[in-house]
């Protein structure tokens, strides 16, 4: 049963959030039903019993009241992985996201800020020989991604899981393919 997550949409059916994906473990998204603050969209073949009742698990759900979404991305390590494509802005290769690591463009002690425009992802290689130089350059200007880029980003790389019952509410913008 803990393999069932509820994806979680607003109200108008778009997900509540994309980085990290709005999800609910089945436990609290049987309570949001219970509690009447959700609406069952889709569910999973699975059930859960009681002495009185059976109820298949919902995999989609959305929120009764609209939650207004935060238009700003926030600054956290995947989302900086994601939004340099998983890639080491330094030599160029791609990495998984352990083995990546945050690089200031203009170093702390040279009065750099931790922020999306000074941070770059970079393998312990080309980290770690940048060091306090400021002579290297990114092969990328770092920059503030919007949600759509990092959206559009997500598409490149596959979801820890997906339920094939979400791909209609996680993409609604993308064009069918036939």
């Amino acid at each position: 049963m803990s393999s069932h997550p509820a994806l979680i949409l607003n109200a108008d059916f778009r997900p509540l959030r994309y980085f990290p994906l709005s999800l609910l473990s089945w436990q609290d998204a049987l309570r949001a039903v219970f509690l009447d603050r959700v609406s069952v969209v889709a569910e999973y073949d699975a059930v859960v019993r009681s002495p009185s009742t059976t109820m298949r698990l919902p995999s989609v759900v959305a929120l009764r009241d609209y939650q207004k979404v935060e238009r700003m991305v926030p600054f956290t390590r995947f989302n900086l992985f994601l939004r340099d494509g998983f890639t080491c802005q330094y030599c160029g290769d791609g990495f998984q996201a352990r083995d990546l690591q945050f690089e200031h463009v203009v170093p702390r002690s040279k009065g750099g800020a931790t922020s999306w425009e000074n941070i770059v992802a970079a393998c312990g290689d080309c980290n770690a020989r940048k060091a306090d130089r400021m002579d290297m350059k990114p092969l990328r200007q770092p920059a503030r991604p919007s949600p759509w880029e990092l959206l559009e980003a997500s598409r490149h790389y596959p979801h820890n899981y997906l339920h094939e019952s979400w791909v209609d509410y996680l993409y609604w913008d993308s064009e069918l393919v036939s």
